[in-house]
């Protein structure tokens, strides 16, 4: 094993004992193999030019602020962990875009759910949906994560390997019990292939994409989209914002107030009185 595939071993081992997603572990481990690719000394001799060369080259390529995030984070896991090098601690973390979340309004839901006409697919829809459950929660559900006699559930290893509670919807709860009572082949998995294991979020992703065509919806969704749905209506209905916050499992309330923003967006819309008289 030569050190690139050493130190790589190395650094999965790191992120996967930390309690990263496998998501997270395969973008990570992705950029940092990147960086070693352009390298052309020893690794114990990467210092701060190197470095600030790969992220320049990255931006000059036409990667977002976003992804220049990401790829900072990941080589500073990496350094810090594998190859206990400080240099990244005195480059500055890239600034992320501060874009407002694509919204679905309560019409374009309507429409997204009426037009799939797979049970499976239009229930897991519904679910990320009433939940504000991400696409890695929403596939890793478990049948015993789901307490329907209290309208409650629980995300298992959520961001950040957390868990918290989610509530269910009561007309979801009746739908859900009839799809899985009706299953040929059981699972642990709420969501399931018909050999009964667990969908991926690439297939998820292909479904909203899919049922967005069919609803004539012209935004760019994602199934993240249905959670940002989640949020802002709670918000808009009045609900309390640090109820919203521990239901998305958000960490800092900063991070959920970005959707009284998009509320105010949806407020310059209302047409004033005035003008329709």
């Amino acid at each position: 094993m030569d050190e690139k595939d050493a130190l790589l071993a190395k650094f999965k081992n790191e992120l996967i004992v930390t309690g990263y997603s496998a998501r997270t572990l395969s973008m990570y481990t992705g950029y940092v193999r990147e960086f070693l690719d352009t390298l052309n000394v020893p690794s114990s001799q990467i210092d701060h030019d190197i470095v600030i060369g790969f992220l320049a080259k990255k931006r000059n390529s036409g990667v977002n602020s976003s992804t220049l995030a990401l790829v900072y984070s990941s080589l500073k896991f990496f350094f810090k962990t594998v190859l206990n090098n400080k240099c990244l601690e005195e480059i500055k973390r890239p600034k992320k875009s501060k874009k407002l979340p694509i919204v679905l309004s309560r019409e374009e839901l309507t429409r997204l759910f009426s037009v799939v006409s797979n049970t499976r697919n239009r229930l897991m829809l519904e679910f990320m949906y009433s939940t504000g459950a991400r696409v890695s929660e929403c596939v890793n559900l478990k049948i015993n994560d789901l307490s329907f006699g209290d309208h409650t559930g629980m995300v298992r290893g959520g961001k950040g390997n957390k868990d918290r509670m989610i509530v269910l919807s009561e007309k979801w709860i009746k739908e859900i019990k009839n799809h899985l009572n009706g299953k040929k082949t059981k699972s642990e998995y709420v969501f399931t292939k018909k050999n009964g294991s667990p969908l991926s979020t690439d297939t998820v992703e292909r479904i909203v994409k899919k049922a967005c065509f069919s609803a004539k919806i012209t935004k760019l969704i994602t199934p993240h989209s249905l959670r940002h749905a989640f949020a802002t209506h709670l918000l808009e209905s009045g609900e309390n914002i640090r109820k919203i916050q521990e239901l998305l499992g958000h960490a800092d309330l900063s991070t959920t107030q970005i959707y009284t923003k998009v509320s105010i967006e949806e407020l310059k819309r209302v047409k004033s009185p005035l003008d329709s008289i």
